[in-house]
């Protein structure tokens, strides 16, 4: 399957969204959380969907530069 760079770089725009979007509510969430255990888990979860979204953005940044620099200039 072939995608093409500006559909790789607005699907990953649009999963980091996603990402931020569901790690944000879980920060947001945490302060509701009692048990301590529990409270870790929903930070080390957030977290990761953070880190998730850090790299669906990188993703898209570059596909973003890769579309922008190719000027078909091969050889």
């Amino acid at each position: 399957m072939k995608l093409s760079a500006q559909m790789t770089m607005v699907v990953g725009a649009i999963f980091a969204v996603i990402c931020f979007s569901v790690a944000v509510n879980g920060f947001m969430s945490v302060g509701e959380i009692t048990d301590p255990k529990i409270a870790a888990d929903a930070r080390g979860s957030s977290w990761f969907w953070a880190f998730l979204g850090a790299v669906a953005l990188t993703f898209a940044v570059v596909s973003w530069w890769m579309a922008r620099n190719e000027k078909g200039d091969r050889g």
